[in-house]
């Protein structure tokens, strides 16, 4: 059950985990403890192949640690769930099927008590969330990238996970489309009152969308190298963050640290 007394919802505990190749063998990520809290929005960030992705894709469920447990709620995580919502740098939406058929799939297996009206509204809505009212019946292969990231978002928050679990979701989008859906993921995250994990590679993004940034140290064998806490108001202003001696000093120590 969830650790009411610290609010803890998820809890990774020495986790360890191992590739194997035929001639040889790495370990990736050695050690790795970590807590986060209910509706608490924590960015893990570090250099390339120190097991970012890795251990977000143990959480999620899509591979196995070879050491360690994972807990959501109390409860150990040993395959994919609803209870995690998963949006990836790619969306990897269906081509044949149309933004909203994309949202309803995972709606119509999570919420199958509903009926197909009460499923359909609750795709729609989570649309309307992202901007895409007006592109419901569009298929995938119509949209821009930026517009099937909106897709992969809804997609996520609306089969109502316990936990958004977001793998450099803003990778492959221009730097206007990239600020425009950070801020389209915070209101949703904030009225939603979600716990949200994200990896990143931008410091600035993670100072911005996050409650703490925890910083990876370099692979192989990577663990946690520091947690940083963004003490820092909600909401928060994209200008003011920028000249705000207090995120002049978080990111100073991000960048330090890497």
């Amino acid at each position: 059950m969830l650790n009411l007394k610290n609010n803890i919802i998820l809890e990774l505990i020495n986790l360890s985990k191992l590739y194997r190749t035929p001639a040889s063998s790495a370990l990736v990520v050695s050690n790795f403890n970590l807590t986060v809290s209910s509706q608490e929005f924590v960015s893990i960030i570090g250099h390339s192949g120190c097991g970012k992705t890795t251990v977000l894709s143990m959480i999620a469920g899509l591979i196995y640690p070879d050491s360690g447990s994972i807990e959501l709620e109390g409860k150990d995580i040993k395959k994919p769930g609803p209870d995690r919502g998963l949006v990836f740098q790619s969306p990897n939406l269906l081509p044949w099927m149309t933004a909203l058929e994309n949202v309803y799939l995972g709606v119509n297996h999570v919420f199958s008590s509903l009926s197909k009206r009460q499923k359909k509204e609750q795709c729609m809505y989570y649309l309307d969330k992202v901007g895409m009212s007006k592109h419901y019946n569009k298929s995938s292969s119509e949209l821009s990238q930026g517009m099937k990231q909106r897709v992969g978002i809804a997609r996520a928050f609306a089969i109502k996970p316990k936990i958004l679990l977001l793998d450099e979701p803003f990778g492959m989008l221009d730097s206007f489309t990239r600020m425009e859906l950070q801020d389209v993921l915070l209101e949703i995250w904030t009225q939603e009152k979600i716990t949200a994990l994200m990896v990143t590679h931008d410091v600035d993004e993670a100072i911005y969308l996050s409650d703490k940034v925890v910083m990876m140290t370099k692979g192989p064998a990577a663990s946690i190298g520091g947690v940083l806490k963004v003490d820092v108001e909600r909401p928060r202003d994209r200008e003011n963050l920028g000249s705000s001696s207090r995120c002049q000093d978080l990111r100073e120590t991000i960048l330090n640290f890497l």
